[in-house]
């Protein structure tokens, strides 16, 4: 039987008829007010997607049950993952249902993200090696860990940058297509006290949420390549949608130090 997903014209959803459809539950994201409620969100459906992949198929009150989650949570979630094209549904099969009245729905992964779980098996034994690391040096042998992590990315964009002059604004211009080059499909734009760098994509995203010593090793190379000290406002490991690194204008300060001492005269 082939598995393909309901493509009516009717929208996705988890009810039934409707007479007996439940009220419309927003998509991920629609409801949240912030990074914390995204990566709790993120966090269940990566739980949801580790089920599935474990069980093969199951349904929704079978994931509810498992995940401890409410009828209403599941199908929220789960219609979240159909929208995102993680998972499908089909008829479950007539031996198997019990009762009478409308088929319950079968879940189960999409091949796309199914490629994508034997990515986080790496990411899992990376966690594992860390917390070994952890267990054995304390936080200053992760931190040294990460610190010769980044060297050689350092080293690489270093040398990407190397016609890019001494201003911190070009280099940051520069770094991002480095860091572009290298799978973090970053940008670079000036704003009014400066410029910002961002990350639209984390290779290390996953890890880096248990171990922060990740990102701050990153943060303290993005400072040596611009050449100025940096502030990094937001980081996908932290729930946010991208890592973002506010880079001061020096010409700005330079500007405010000049102004002080008129004033001061």
């Amino acid at each position: 039987m082939p598995l393909d997903r309901d493509t009516s014209s009717r929208p996705v959803g988890l009810g039934g008829s409707d007479a007996e459809r439940p009220e419309p539950v927003a998509l991920a994201g629609a409801a949240s007010t912030g990074g914390t409620a995204a990566s709790a969100d993120h966090r269940t459906r990566d739980r949801v997607i580790r089920l599935l992949l474990e069980r093969g198929s199951a349904t929704a009150a079978d994931l509810g049950r498992a995940l401890g989650l409410s009828p209403a949570a599941i199908r929220r979630h789960l219609d979240a993952l159909l929208a995102d094209g993680d998972v499908i549904f089909r008829e479950q099969a007539a031996s198997r249902q019990r009762g009478r009245g409308r088929p319950a729905k079968v879940f189960l992964l999409t091949d796309d993200a199914r490629r994508r779980q034997g990515r986080h098996t790496y990411d899992d034994l990376a966690a594992a090696a860390l917390r070994w690391i952890a267990a054995q040096g304390g936080d200053r042998a992760v931190g040294e860990f990460a610190a010769e992590r980044v060297a050689a990315l350092e080293a690489r964009c270093r040398a990407a940058m190397a016609d890019a002059g001494d201003d911190p604004l070009a280099r940051a211009e520069a770094l991002a297509c480095a860091l572009t080059a290298e799978g973090y499909a970053a940008s670079a734009t000036a704003i009014a006290s400066g410029g910002q760098l961002c990350q639209h994509h984390c290779p290390v995203a996953h890890v880096a949420a248990e171990f922060p010593q990740l990102c701050e090793a990153e943060t303290r190379v993005i400072s040596q390549l611009v050449g100025t000290h940096v502030q990094r406002l937001a980081t996908i490991a932290h729930g946010d949608g991208v890592c973002t690194t506010h880079i001061p204008d020096p010409r700005r300060a330079v500007i405010h130090k000049i102004d002080s001492v008129r004033t001061m005269s």
